[in-house]
């Protein structure tokens, strides 16, 4: 063993608890000869997350060599994220495997107590979109996310997040990154989307590295991709039992015992899903015991057989439930754990229903299962789900119409299904059974006789739609709120156009669409209010929007006057009545948009929609940070003028719901609750703290702590010199039009001689901020001497130095609004000429740093801003 591979063997049991596997180490040596693979397949069970670990390792032991943040990407119908439970374990391990160290001296801003130098973040529970990622762009990150809401980010249109923080989101994910995308072979429209914007980015010579790898058990390209070693190919007749080495456990899983058997509906009458039942129930009795997955295609079958399995102990797990609940069935539920390879305390047969949200991405080891007929490749991943380490004998009974429907006959995706049933049929015969084994299923897909076949059985590939460097200009112009010509929604784009997939609708219950009336809508636009408090996974539910229509229609009824708020994909919110909803000439609205619902009027059960129930909440504020040290808080959380203040949280937004009442009215007159406060965490809402903060910063203090971090993110990456002096230089000015007394008033700073930067609790209660700060810094910079002495030759500098200041706070991508392109004190400055270069210098730097380059930079400033506004160095002593 190489020096090399000893110390890599060291790091890689340290991080994981188990010696690694040879081709593990042969993809670390192709990260650090900077040689990445674009594809990478291995067979499911044989530890392809693996890859962030291999990424780890390189990144501490060879940082010049590597990229600071991995962005993990798993299939939309993924139930649960179970890579980040395994990169959790990985940090919790970064001191015993010696890394920990070389990764703390990659970070800007320092490490305080419990602070780990590998951030996490994923869309979904304790770490759901948290700061810690973009927060200090030198620091190592992993990111975890599905095409959905990982891919809307990288084109500039982020789910769930405001136009302010489109940018940063963009440049941090699209930049200095190593973007894996899992089961690639699931989702080809975003993968040629990948290659696209790498394509794009190399094009522009953008500064900051781009890579993707496609990551799949199933590949569908003919090229090599990078694989098993040839000795971990070449498994032996018989495996030693139990298994010594490494190679030995990959020889055992890659010949996992999974013998298949074929059946038919008995009977006329008997329809598949019922059959599915008995056999499972059937397996039951002659395994008791057991852990038994069943997968059906339809809501309908699925349906069906949880009626059969009506007395037994079953769990369902569908795509249409709401993320909460699918989060606490993954993490609380006892029927669930049975399926999970650590030890559960439940015993006796359990049983899992599916559909496909259960297939990939979701890490469970059925003793057997029974399922459906569907495409090669969802049949494979179906496989990898049933006695996935290989020490059991797995059964697999498939159960098949007896004959293909006359009427379906030209549906691809049907086609596709019969091709899957006489492919798997040429598996070898192992007993009274055949074998899908990984091992089976490799050298069946590698039979030459049967390749034309194979590209008829997988899933039928959707449209995929090209984008172009127009595309991409139009999605990078993220101040340009709502519809514009030429920018279409960036959903067909991820997933690409198929005929045989219905569009979906999102759900989610917010109390404000209930508790603020139309005429309040004008103040509080539910575009601001969803700006301020995004929609997050745990909150929404997505099901076919036939389905959701349905609900909907049942809803009305009942309450055909309430409230109900219909977001498109652009953002724009359009007020209406649950009536006004569902009749005939508007119902196809809720196509591919997500509709906001009072609790009030019910329409949740278990967690799926049910237009009958008359039960739904509101989880908003159902977003916690654990802490590394284990303290539970919320991230968020909204109160009334009755309840208790919350400790440690930032005033985002104060809401009067009663504005033309009397202050001090008469002490008799019942005004009830009036003022609705809306708090985050600072260290990781979804705010910048701009306007209000926990206590009052000095403006001097806040811009020598910008300034501060500024250079240490800068002196910790590998920029030039020009770039590097833009970004500080843009740090010492971004906030000089905070020094107008316009500004200091909305503060609430009626002092003389002490400017403020963040307001504490000095905010003047509902005084808009119609005066952007940034915008005005724009004029005082001119007057700055250290930027009027830049050369002429350094003009370049000079609008890099100006973009950022416009762009710290999300605007200036391309301009101003006309409402906030105005300075009461221009000093003789020409306010239109400044308000116009705004979009010209924008399209000059684009072209040159490139779209994502460009956002990078930006988010550079604003990191910095960040920081320094979360945990200022000096804070004023609140007013007595």
């Amino acid at each position: 063993m190489s020096t090399d591979e000893t110390e890599f063997s060291c790091q890689f049991k340290a991080l994981n608890g188990h010696d690694h596997f040879p081709w593990q180490f042969d993809l670390y040596t192709r990260f650090i000869e900077g040689d990445l693979p674009e594809a990478c397949s291995i067979p499911t069970g044989l530890g392809k997350t693996s890859v962030v670990s291999v990424w780890l390792i390189a990144l501490a032991n060879h940082p010049e060599k590597s990229l600071r943040r991995l962005v993990y990407v798993v299939n939309r119908r993924t139930v649960v994220d179970q890579t980040t439970n395994e990169v959790e374990k990985l940090r919790k391990n970064l001191r015993s495997a010696g890394v920990f160290e070389p990764l703390s001296r990659l970070c800007a801003i320092p490490l305080e107590g419990d602070d780990s130098p590998l951030a996490i973040s994923t869309l979904r529970g304790q770490f759901a979109d948290n700061r810690e990622w973009s927060a200090d762009p030198c620091r190592s990150a992993v990111i975890v996310g599905t095409v959905d809401m990982i891919g809307s980010r990288l084109l500039f249109s982020g789910y769930g997040v405001g136009f302010k923080l489109k940018p940063l989101h963009a440049g941090f994910l699209g930049q200095d990154v190593l973007l894996v995308h899992d089961e690639a072979h699931l989702e080809p429209a975003f993968q040629e989307l990948l290659n696209a914007i790498r394509a794009e980015q190399e094009r522009c010579k953008e500064f900051r590295a781009f890579r993707v790898m496609a990551l799949t058990a199933t590949s569908r390209v003919d090229r090599e991709p990078f694989g098993l070693t040839p000795e971990e190919r070449n498994a032996p007749e018989h495996v030693p039992e139990p298994p010594k080495t490494p190679v030995e456990v990959v020889w055992r899983r890659l010949k996992a015992k999974k013998g298949v058997r074929f059946h038919t509906p008995e009977g006329e009458k008997e329809k598949v899903a019922e059959r599915i039942g008995k056999l499972a129930k059937k397996c039951a009795e002659t395994h008791p015991g057991a852990a038994i997955l069943i997968y059906v295609n339809t809501l309908e079958d699925h349906a069906t057989v949880c009626n059969v399995l009506r007395d037994e102990r079953f769990q369902v797990l569908t795509g249409t439930l709401r993320g909460l609940e699918r989060d606490r069935l993954v993490n609380e539920d006892p029927i669930f754990a049975r399926f999970l390879r650590k030890p559960s305390s439940e015993k006796g047969t359990v049983y899992l229903v599916c559909t496909s949200a259960g297939e990939v991405g979701i890490d469970i080891s059925a003793d057997h299962m029974v399922c459906d007929l569907t495409t090669f490749d969802r049949m494979a991943q179906r496989f990898g789900r049933v006695n996935r380490f290989g020490d059991g004998d797995a059964e697999i009974d498939i159960v098949h119409e007896l004959i293909a429907e006359k009427q379906k006959e030209d549906d691809p995706y049907e086609r596709a299904r019969w091709e899957t049933l006489e492919l798997l049929k040429e598996l070898p015969q192992v007993g009274e059974r055949q074998s899908a084994s990984p091992l089976a299923l490799v050298q069946l897909r590698e039979r030459e006789d049967l390749k034309s076949q194979f590209a008829l059985a997988y899933t039928p590939l959707p449209a995929i739609l090209p984008v172009t460097d127009i595309l991409f200009d139009s999605w990078a112009l993220t101040t340009i709120r709502g519809k514009l010509p030429g920018r279409p929604p960036v959903e067909p784009y991820l997933h690409g156009l198929s005929g045989w997939e219905p569009p979906e609708t999102r759900v989610a219950w917010r109390d404000e669409v209930g508790v603020l009336p139309a005429d309040l809508l004008e103040q509080y636009s539910p575009e601001d209010l969803l700006e301020d408090y995004p929609l997050k996974p745990h909150e929404l539910l997505r099901d076919r929007s036939d389905r959701v229509s349905k609900h909907l229609a049942a809803l009305a009824e009942r309450k055909p006057d309430a409230p109900v708020w219909l977001l498109a994909e652009d953002g724009a919110v359009q007020p209406l009545t649950l009536l006004e909803l569902t009749e005939n000439d508007t119902k196809n609205d809720v196509n591919n948009s997500t509709v906001l619902l009072p609790p009030q009027v019910g329409g949740l059960r278990d967690g799926m929609m049910d237009g009958v129930s008359e039960k739904a909440d509101d989880v908003a504020d159902e977003w916690w940070d654990e802490g590394q040290n284990g303290n539970r808080r919320a991230r968020r959380v909204r109160v009334w003028d009755d309840e208790a203040v919350p400790k440690d949280m930032r005033l985002i937004r104060t809401i009067d719901i009663k504005p033309d009442t009397e202050e001090d009215g008469d002490e008799g007159e019942a005004t009830g609750r009036r003022y609705w406060r809306w708090y985050e965490l600072p260290q990781s809402g979804d705010t910048e703290g701009s306007k209000a903060a926990r206590k009052a910063v000095e403006w001097k203090v806040h811009n020598e702590d910008v300034v501060s971090n500024a250079k240490k993110i800068v002196y910790g990456l590998p920029l030039s010199v020009e770039v590097s002096n833009a970004v500080i230089l843009a740090a010492k000015f971004h906030d000089l039009g905070k020094r107008r007394t316009r500004f200091q008033r909305i503060l609430g700073n009626m002092e003389t001689g002490v400017l403020l930067a963040k307001s504490g609790k000095r905010q003047v209660l509902g005084l808009r901020e119609d005066y952007r700060h940034e915008f005005g810094s724009l004029f005082d910079v001119l007057d700055q001497a250290e930027f009027n002495n830049l050369s002429n030759e350094m003009n370049e500098m000079k609008d890099l130095v100006l973009h950022l200041i416009a762009a710290h706070h999300g605007r200036g991508r391309p301009h101003f609004q006309l409402d906030e392109a105005f300075e009461p004190e221009p000093n003789g400055k020409d306010v239109s000429m400044i308000a116009a270069e705004v979009p010209r210098r924008f399209a000059r730097l684009q072209r040159k740093y490139g779209r994502w380059g460009l956002a990078y930079l930006e988010s550079l400033l604003r990191a910095a801003d960040y920081e320094a506004s979360a945990n200022p160095s000096s804070v004023m002593e609140d007013e007595q």
